[in-house]
């Protein structure tokens, strides 16, 4: 199968493809060949005959050929192509070339195959098709029709590295797209083979030494900064580019220190600026700071002079007491005879006393003993109660249990009664057969029920499918009837795809933002069907099948519905948020009358604005003119230089395809044939068709009809069948009821023995009741008997405990005398000393402030050291030594006083808006200080990165301005030659980054050198200065050879000329010789193996005798090998012995066996007519 992408082989293919036929779309037919391009695409190759000459499409199935040159005097340089073979690439069935070591010119008619060489090249040394700027994949080089391309480049050899030439094999296979390299027949891979042509200097992706054609426009847009790099690959040194991107490394980092130390200078100036403007109001915030510092440190010695008056205070109380205590001690010495005798007086009171309290003691023990046998007896009391009330209740409930046994006794005799009469008979099973037999009958008209109800809804599925068929059918009998209907069933013919796709849009317009159209195929029409061929041989079938979408929302929506849920795949979409405004034409229609046109074909043919706008923008329709006649000479000689690139008359279609970058002259024109009308012509209604689906109609309204008796049965059944369910089931709830009854009462007659020997139990149970209350009511009687017994006894001592208690308080009485007669004397002697005891009193007294005067100061003092050691420990050192230092003879008096004295300084000293300054003013000069290293190291940085630029300037800069001062003496030499100037220098900026080559051209004697740019000189001029600069670096490339591929397409014949006579000079070397000489060119010889394998052998003109004539023996061209790829030659052309020229000739006309042609021949037949 062909490729989906097509190569870019020219520009033109892009355009030409688009309109190309699809063949299920275009029945035109050619008898000539099909010319076939790299996708495998077909078009007609048919050549109006109003056409001038050279614009006809010709056969690229060219034959294999080789174009070889007899061995030249000068040997291939190493790494220069010594020879290519192609199998199956591009154009080529198989084809060798054999270039010269020197200038190659490979010259032949567009599409020959001129480019396919470079693009063997390319590929071939294994650097990858970006480098051509066409297609995008390897497999896309591969020839129509065939699989695998083989591309073989023969490199010679470097006689210290290798025995014999280095054969490079690459095997690009379509399928996968994958390419195989391999070395001197050896699998290798396509690193191993860059290597090795890096080795030979080889640089694919160098425009100064690989130029191909379509990368022209890519050089000629290179700047100079670009141009400078390239030209130090192509020429210098690799030391030099290292140099160069190590002084760009340089320039970058003292870019990026300059600017990182710029802004660090800048930081620091600005932090060191507002240092000073806060450097007063930070002082005085400072000074505040230390003055309430100071008063903090002054508060917290507040307990310091308290502490030590505390201590004072409590020396002095304690030498008070001491003295008071030895005067108490005097006193007691000198009272002490008076003393005594109160003091025994004393002591005897205080033993009656004692008596008195034991006396009372036993009073207290006597009372309550007393107290507790009486509580005794009242409970001994309690207790008979209780025994009297417990008998009570025994007897009560002996009444009961004799009541209890007469009525056992009665229901026992009537138990024996019953038992004694028939069991009635019971047949549990038969009331089950008869209830089962009832259910199941329920079940099997519940079955019928579901059965009919199944069936009424297979029958209405049946009649709702045949309803859609009925209204089906009415549809296509309508759409039979109507235009539109008949372009739908020809959007069904043509893809069911699209035609379900609209299907859906069309019940489905309200879920989209705005509306979506069908494809053009219904939604268009021919306004004029006169048109109608020329119209629809404008379109493709995509075109024809395209929905147009408005948003691109509704795109992304309309895309996920199509292919994920419909899951349609021949789906084309296009999103057109223009208007037919956005379409202008390029003239009007009365200016298209004088070329034979009547109109664009956007008049022709109608349709909704958006899908018009979509078809301007695929099919040109805006831009293209339609005609009743076919177009004349004079006509298309006049479209040629109009506006106008597409045309379709009753006959052909016709699209200019121009060159512009080869010049006004380079221009080609595909014709095709015009296509018979398919899509929108008009047919009669197929009444076979139409008598058919009448007919399903009447049968499916017999069959509906059908199906709605069959319904009404089934529901009429239904009806009876649920009334003789609810018998059923009546019956069935009433025979449950009936054996539930009477499984009761069978239940209760077999428990009757049961009953018995219960009411048994009770009864004997009852009477052991009786026996053991006469027991219990026995123990009650004894009981009773003991508590009396008790309470006697109880009485007996409560009578002994009143006696004794009378006889304590008697001896209670005789002690109390005792103790007033002792206090009467006391009385007496306490009297007599009284002024005796008040004095001492007092002392003691005053000893006992003293001592709690002592106390209270030693307390205090201890609170106020603990708070002193507390503040010693938690304060920080200064604050410690600061309070050490205090005086020690300063009260808190004093303290006060200076407390108060440093707080009116405070105040004298205004308080800053921002406590937060000093803190920033500390942050910020800490900063100053960090920049401040930084900034240091910065510079010694940027000395150290000034001293690596030096150095290596030093080296780079002397061969860089040597390098292109060659290249300028040998570029001026160029364009002195054609009778210009110019040089070539470098322009050096402080950035290395920008350093770039500076070419200066004069064309014109009267004016001055000007650089050489797009806007000062002409295109051929720029092509002229372009090959020249390329030539100059001839002598002094590394690289084995050079490609430029259609260099000289956009120069005039004067300046091609002088171009071609230096290039022949500097790539060759020696004498010139004219073109008119036929003894200068080499014998060339072809090689041609046609497709059945045979094989030929043609001589070019000259013999080799010719090749003595011109030049010396051991003669040398300067520089590398060169290719230059031209489609075309002017006549009488400076040629010299040396230089290879490989001519391409393919098409139609090629004879069948390429080998018989006789190249000296044709060149003495073309002389001949020229002299004619």
């Amino acid at each position: 199968m062909p490729s989906a992408v097509a190569p870019r082989r020219r520009r033109y293919d892009d355009d030409s493809s688009s309109n190309a036929r699809d063949p299920k779309w275009d029945t035109a037919t050619s008898s000539k060949r099909a010319r076939l391009n790299i996708n495998g695409d077909a078009s007609p190759s048919q050549q109006s005959p109003n056409l001038p000459n050279g614009y006809g499409l010709h056969s690229n199935e060219m034959q294999p050929e080789t174009l070889q040159s007899k061995a030249s005097r000068r040997t291939h340089r190493p790494g220069s192509i010594v020879r290519v073979r192609l199998t199956n690439f591009v154009t080529y069935t198989a084809v060798e070339f054999l270039p010269g070591p020197s200038l190659n010119m490979v010259i032949g008619p567009n599409g020959t195959g001129k480019s396919t060489l470079v693009c063997a090249i390319c590929l071939g040394l294994g650097w990858g098709p970006q480098h051509l700027g066409r297609a995008k994949e390897v497999s896309e080089f591969v020839k129509h029709g065939e699989q695998e391309a083989m591309i073989e480049i023969e490199l010679a050899a470097n006689p210290q590295r290798h025995s014999r030439n280095p054969v490079i094999k690459c095997n690009i296979k379509r399928d996968g797209n994958k390419t195989n390299y391999s070395l001197d027949g050896k699998p290798s891979n396509k690193k191993a083979v860059v290597d090795l042509c890096r080795s030979f200097s080889i640089q694919i992706d160098n425009l100064c030494q690989f130029l191909p054609q379509d990368k022209v426009v890519e050089f000629a847009a290179m700047t100079p900064v670009e141009l400078l790099r390239s030209t130090q690959r192509a020429v210098a040194p690799q030391e030099m580019l290292d140099w160069h991107e190590e002084l760009k490394n340089f320039r970058r980092k003292q870019k990026e220190l300059e600017g990182r130390h710029q802004a660090d200078q800048d930081a620091l100036e600005n932090l060191e600026g507002r240092q000073r403007m806060q450097a007063d109001d930070v002082q005085r915030m400072r000074e505040r700071d230390d003055i309430k510092e100071k008063v903090k440190m002054l508060e917290l010695a507040r307990p310091l002079p308290k502490y030590r008056d505390a201590r004072r205070k409590h020396g002095e109380a304690k030498e008070k007491r001491k003295k008071a205590t030895e005067e108490l001690k005097a006193a007691e010495d000198e009272v002490e005879p008076l003393l005594r005798a109160v003091n025994e007086k004393q002591a005897y009171q205080l033993q009656v006393e004692l008596e008195v309290n034991e006396r009372k003691k036993a009073i207290q023990s006597a009372e309550r003993d007393a107290d507790n046998i009486d509580r005794r007896l009242k409970d001994l009391h309690e207790r008979k109660g209780e025994l009297n009330a417990e008998a009570d209740t025994e007897k009560e409930g002996g009444r009961k249990s004799r009541e209890e046994i007469a009525r056992l006794k009665g229901n026992i005799t009537r138990l024996k009664k019953q038992i004694e009469e028939q069991l009635p008979d019971l047949d549990i099973s038969g009331f089950n057969e008869r209830v089962r037999e009832k259910q199941r009958s329920i079940d099997d008209s519940n079955k019928q029920i579901t059965d009919l109800k199944q069936r009424q809804q297979d029958i209405g599925s049946r009649g709702r499918e045949r309803a859609d068929q009925i209204q089906n059918a009415k549809k296509g009998i309508a759409n039979l009837e109507s235009q539109a209907g008949q372009q739908e069933q020809k959007l069904k013919s043509v893809s069911l795809d699209t035609a379900k796709a609209w299907e859906w849009i069309k019940g489905h317009q309200d879920e989209f933002e705005k509306p979506v159209f069908g494809p053009p195929i219904v939604e268009c029409s021919i306004a004029d069907m006169r048109y109608i061929d020329q119209i629809e041989t404008l379109f493709q079938r995509g075109q024809m099948l395209t929905l147009t979408v408005q948003t691109n929302n509704d795109f992304k929506k309309l895309g996920n519905i199509l292919h994920d849920r419909l899951r349609l795949s021949e789906i084309n979409m296009q999103h057109m948020a223009g208007t037919l405004k956005d379409f202008p034409a390029p003239l009007s229609k009365e200016e298209l009358s004088r070329f034979g046109l009547v109109g664009w074909a956007l008049d022709y043919i109608t349709g909704p604005e958006p899908v018009m706008a979509m078809l301007c923008a695929n099919a040109r329709l805006h831009q293209t003119g339609v005609g009743v006649r076919d177009t004349s000479a004079e006509a298309y000689e006049l479209l040629l230089d109009s506006p106008i690139e597409n045309w379709v008359t009753t006959k052909s279609s016709y699209k200019i395809i121009r060159r512009r970058e080869y010049g006004p002259s380079a221009v080609s024109t595909n014709v095709r044939d015009t296509k018979k009308a398919q899509v929108w012509t008009t047919r009669p209604v197929d009444i076979g068709a139409k008598r058919q689906l009448q007919e399903n109609i009447s049968e499916w309204h017999e069959e509906i009809n059908g199906l709605k008796r069959e319904v009404e049965e089934a529901q009429t059944e239904i009806g009876r069948l649920r009334d003789d369910v609810r018998e059923k089931q009546e019956e069935a709830r009433r025979l449950q009821t009936e054996k539930a009854a009477r499984q009761k009462a069978l239940a209760e007659i077999r428990a009757l023995p049961t009953k018995l020997a219960q009411q048994e139990d009770k009864l004997a149970a009852e009477q052991e009741n009786i026996a053991a209350l006469r027991q219990r009511l026995q123990a009650i009687s004894d009981r009773v008997d003991a508590l009396t017994r008790d309470r006697v006894r109880a009485a007996l001592d409560y009578a002994q405990a009143v006696q004794a208690l009378q006889a304590h308080h008697s001896s209670l009485h005789a002690a109390e005398l005792m103790l007033l007669e002792a206090k009467s004397d006391l009385d007496t002697l306490t009297a007599k000393s009284a002024s005796v005891t008040d004095l001492l009193a007092a002392k003691r007294a005053e000893i006992e402030g003293y001592a709690r005067e002592t106390s209270a100061l030693l307390d205090q003092a201890k609170k106020i050291l603990a708070i002193c050691n507390r503040i010693l420990k938690d304060e920080p050192d200064h604050v410690r030594e600061f309070l050490q230092n205090l005086p020690q003879e300063q009260t808190s008096e004093e303290l006060e006083s200076e407390i108060e004295s440093e707080k009116a300084r405070l105040e004298l000293l205004a308080e800053g808006s921002d406590r937060g300054v000093i803190k920033e003013f500390e942050a910020r000069e800490k900063r100053i200080e960090g920049l401040k290293a930084k900034v240091g190291d910065y510079k010694e940085e940027l000395r150290d990165l000034a001293g690596g630029v030096e150095e290596v300037r030093g080296k780079w800069e002397p061969q860089l301005d040597r390098l292109i001062g060659k290249i300028s003496a040998a570029f001026g030499e160029n364009m002195k030659g054609i009778g210009c100037a110019g040089e070539v220098g470098v322009a050096k900026e402080e950035d290395f980054e920008a350093w770039s080559v500076k070419i200066l051209v004069k064309f014109r004697e009267s004016e001055p050198l000007t650089p050489l740019d797009s806007h000062r000189q002409s295109g051929g001029e720029r092509a002229v200065s372009t090959i020249f600069y390329l030539m100059s670096l001839q002598s002094l490339t590394r690289s084995p050879f050079r490609v430029v591929d259609e260099i000289n397409q956009g120069m005039d014949p004067r300046n091609e000329r002088m171009v071609h006579k230096r290039m022949v000079s500097v790539a060759c070397g020696g004498v010139l010789a004219p073109f008119s000489n036929a003894n200068s060119f080499d014998s060339t010889s072809t090689r041609t193996m046609g497709a059945e394998g045979e094989a030929g052998h043609n001589g070019a003109a000259g013999d080799d005798d010719d090749e003595e004539e011109e030049g010396g023996e051991g003669e040398e061209a300067g520089g590398s090998q060169y290719f230059l790829i031209t489609p075309k030659l002017l006549p009488d052309l400076t040629y010299k012995r040396g230089m290879q020229v490989l001519c391409i000739a393919s098409g139609e006309y090629m004879p069948e066996r390429p080998a018989t042609v006789d190249f000296r021949s044709c060149v003495d037949i073309g002389r001949a007519i020229a002299v004619r």
